[in-house]
């Protein structure tokens, strides 16, 4: 499998960083989270709480 399933949308910061994800299968869009050793990912959801999908390419 040459195509990477994820690719990275989005970046901002170093230390603290926050990155958005794009699922290329399904749109479904992932936010990213990392600050010191910790970090997080967690669905993107839009103001009614419903997942944020890119139309799939």
């Amino acid at each position: 499998m040459s195509e990477k399933r994820f690719e990275k949308v989005y970046k901002q910061g170093a230390v603290e960083c926050v990155e958005v994800w794009v699922d290329r299968e399904t749109g479904v869009n992932y936010v990213y989270f990392s600050q010191g050793y910790g970090a997080g990912l967690t669905v993107l959801v839009d103001k009614d709480g419903k997942p944020v999908i890119t139309p799939v390419r």
